[in-house]
């Protein structure tokens, strides 16, 4: 497979107890270390299928009472009395979005399914899971007997399919996830209303057809929020750009963990805006119902946050554009320095009360605002010197030893008017 196929991006998705086999070797001890994981993105797939069957069966209904922890730890119920995200469309480009599951039948619009081979044509068929999870955690709405609600609760989905999953045969049939159709979703997405477009996928290749999605997107009104990028998911594990993230016009999404601590497992670089919970993950799951997902971290769940406040802020301030949108976010996710970024967490962890309540005079310190100049750097006066002088660098040690010079003088002047004023003795007579 070529470096553009190999380099995507997908969650190793991982319930309470890990004892998947992959490849014929064991993989649990490796994934619940937080190690590399298989290399190849079709056994870290079936290590996806595997692991989710140890405590979530998607043939098995599954409710949890708990809410997920992750609302109050970004304090959602102060959010949602400020927006809920209702009238905001967030499509999810990804592996289509099961309507099945009770959270989501009523939260998601007639999609499209780009790959076209098999299933809903409307994009409502999702058999690997993945854009069922991230749409719940952007928009599911309450059941009965269930805890899992969305960040943005009164949002709507738009299902946006362009893969069907990564497993060898998956890849040979060319379902598997594609730039070029991942381009073609992203403007599928902002030609039927998406407002905000979650991309959570990556890949190595800065493809000019991808570019130009998100480009059109943005000059359309719709913010496109894609993943940073996993380690136990690709072959290439170092540190380096992944797109769409890394496109200026793109908020670049990484993971951390409970403590809201960087994570080994995310991809770092320049091209992490912001950082998000990406672990330990309580959605949606196929149809079954409810899971807790992603033991180790996945920027697609962090993503798929941040694609929740996003469309929070866009039901609060819809006359602004994308790049206003991403700026709320940005200037107010929690960091240390408050005036820099780094290649971890980009500039902070997401928070939605600060971003819903921000106003943008051009002072706050951090990232650049879209619509206000920078403020100008600190200039300093140079000393004013009198009209026809110029300035002498040895001036103060020319004055120090003229000083010397005088007191020498004076002393000498002193000494010779001394002997001269004394009176001579004169010689006794013998």
């Amino acid at each position: 497979m070529s470096a553009a196929r190999t380099a995507r991006h997908l969650p190793v998705v991982v319930a309470a107890v890990l004892c998947a086999t992959v490849a014929g070797s064991t993989a649990a001890a490796a994934v619940s270390a937080g190690s590399a994981a298989p290399s190849s993105v079709a056994s870290a797939a079936s290590a996806v299928r595997t692991q989710t069957l140890t405590e979530c069966d998607p043939d098995v209904p599954k409710t949890v009472t708990t809410e997920p922890p992750v609302l109050a730890r970004l304090g959602a119920p102060e959010a949602w009395e400020l927006a809920t995200g209702r009238g905001v469309v967030v499509a999810v480009v990804d592996s289509g979005v099961d309507v099945r599951n009770g959270h989501l039948t009523s939260a998601v619009l007639t999609g499209t399914d780009l790959v076209g081979l098999a299933g809903d044509p409307q994009g409502h068929q999702d058999h690997f899971g993945h854009g069922t999870a991230v749409a719940g955690q952007i928009a599911a709405r309450p059941v009965n007997g269930s805890g899992v609600v969305g960040l943005a609760p009164d949002a709507t989905i738009l299902p946006v399919r362009v893969y069907y999953g990564t497993q060898d045969a998956e890849v040979e049939a060319g379902t598997d996830p594609r730039i070029d159709r991942t381009a073609a979703g992203i403007l599928w997405a902002v030609e039927n209303g998406a407002r905000v477009i979650n991309v959570s996928l990556s890949f190595t290749t800065d493809a000019p057809v991808l570019h130009d999605a998100v480009r059109t997107a943005t000059e359309r009104g719709a913010l496109v929020v894609a993943s940073a990028g996993n380690r136990t998911t690709t072959d290439a594990t170092e540190d380096s750009p992944r797109y769409p993230a890394a496109y200026d016009e793109v908020l670049g999404v990484t993971a951390v963990d409970d403590l809201d601590r960087p994570t080994a497992e995310s991809i770092h670089g320049g091209h992490v805006d912001i950082a998000a919970p990406g672990t330990n993950v309580l959605t949606t799951f196929h149809a079954a119902g409810d899971c807790m997902l992603g033991g180790t971290a996945s920027t697609s769940f962090a993503t798929g946050y941040v694609s929740a406040v996003a469309a929070l802020v866009a039901e609060r301030f819809p006359e602004e554009t994308p790049a206003q949108w991403a700026y709320r976010l940005t200037a107010t996710a929690a960091r240390q320095d408050v005036t820099a970024r780094d290649d971890l967490v980009g500039w902070g962890v997401v928070r939605p009360v600060p971003a819903l309540t921000f106003a943008d005079d051009g002072t706050a310190p951090g990232p650049a605002s879209p619509v206000h100049d920078a403020p100008p750097p600190p200039v300093t006066e140079p000393p004013v010197l009198p009209v026809g002088a110029e300035e002498n660098e040895l001036a103060p040690a020319q004055a120090v030893s003229a000083w010397w010079l005088l007191g020498g003088v004076a002393a000498l002047v002193a000494g010779m008017l001394a002997s001269r004023l004394t009176p001579r003795r004169r010689p006794r007579s013998r």
